[in-house]
Parts: structure tokens; sequence; C-alpha cells
């Protein structure tokens, strides 16, 4: 396991599109996942510490953040080949066991990571209505082993400013996680 941080995107930037399959072969874009009021992108995998730390209480946060008008997505960019717990059929039974009821989709091409300029998993993208990006960065304070008990606030606080339409105020601090396991030849130049 290697611990990389987000690479904290500009604030502004507009959200890149994607076509990603789930475990279901159901296509999904970022049109069909974007929620009314903002669109949260989240690089997730199945067997990062970090992840499986925080997995069920953002399932929990996720349902409620969707029923308030926020789209969230979880990309799966890990090589399935390289690391067999990332492929498809891992995924579905996952993201069951976690409660996930957002879409888990992967990016066998990486091409979505390369996109947002994910680093790690997890790494939250928080786009406003119009697709600005406004939020980067971690669930909360909590890491495996720290102590700290997983609540999510500092990323609650930033959807809660999103759907209420205003600025978000909590501090923007870098997600900590398991680097993305990219394939052979295809680590981005921004990445290490």
């Amino acid at each position: 396991m290697v611990s990389v941080n987000s690479t904290m995107v500009p604030l502004g930037t507009t959200a890149p599109p994607f076509e990603l399959p789930d475990p279901d072969g159901v296509t999904w874009t970022l049109d069909r996942v974007a929620g009314p009021r903002g669109t949260l992108v989240a690089f997730l995998c199945n067997h990062c510490p970090y992840v499986q730390h925080i997995a069920v209480p953002l399932g929990a946060a996720a349902a409620r953040w969707r029923q308030q008008g926020i789209g969230v997505v979880g990309i799966n960019s890990n090589d399935p080949e390289a690391y067999p717990d990332e492929v498809p059929e891992r995924m579905a039974a996952n993201a069951a066991a976690w409660r996930w009821t957002f879409p888990y989709v992967s990016d066998p091409e990486q091409t979505a990571a390369h996109a947002y300029r994910a680093a790690c998993t997890p790494d939250f993208f928080l786009f406003d209505a119009d697709r600005a990006l406004v939020y980067r960065g971690r669930f909360d304070a909590a890491r495996p082993g720290n102590g700290v008990p997983v609540t999510g606030d500092e990323l609650d606080a930033a959807v809660a400013s999103v759907v209420a339409g205003e600025e978000i105020e909590v501090g923007q601090l870098a997600s900590i996680g398991c680097n993305i396991k990219w394939r052979p030849g295809n680590e981005p130049a921004w990445f290490g």
C-alpha cells in the first residue's frame, strides 16, 4: 500500500464527461448521474483500507445527499488485471455489503482518473449544478488506526452548502489514501 494525497485540482474546474460501465454492464455518463443541485464524483475501490474504513458511512451519507438533489457516482480506476479484488463482480458484492445505492462503475482504461486527475482512493470531487468544482479533498479526518471517528463532516458540510446554494466555508484538505493502481505505462505525468 502506497499512501498519497489527492492532487487538489483548481476550484472552478469543469467536470469532465465520462462513459463507464457498472458491474451489470449498464453504461453511466456524467449527464446520467448528475443531480439537479450538484454532483459528487468519488474515486473508490474495493481493497483499499482507507475506502473500507469509510465505506458504510459513505453509503449512508450518499443516500441522504441523493435525496437532497446531489448526484453521486463511484469510479473504480484500479487495474483489475493486476489487482483481482477490483474486478466488476467484487465491485458489485462490495457495493451491496457497504449499502452503496449510487452507481459504482469501472474505469478500466483509466480515462476518468486521468481526466479528473484522481490520485488516490478515496478521492472526492464535488461539483455545483453548473458542474464547476467547488470542493475536492477528504471525507473527514478519520484514517485507519488514528482513532478519529468516521463522521464525513467535512464533505457533508460542503454538500450542505451546495444544496443551500451557498459558498463552501469548510476548509478543503487533501484526501489521503491508497494510490490508484495504474496499468503499466499508464501512469500520468503528474503522478508521483
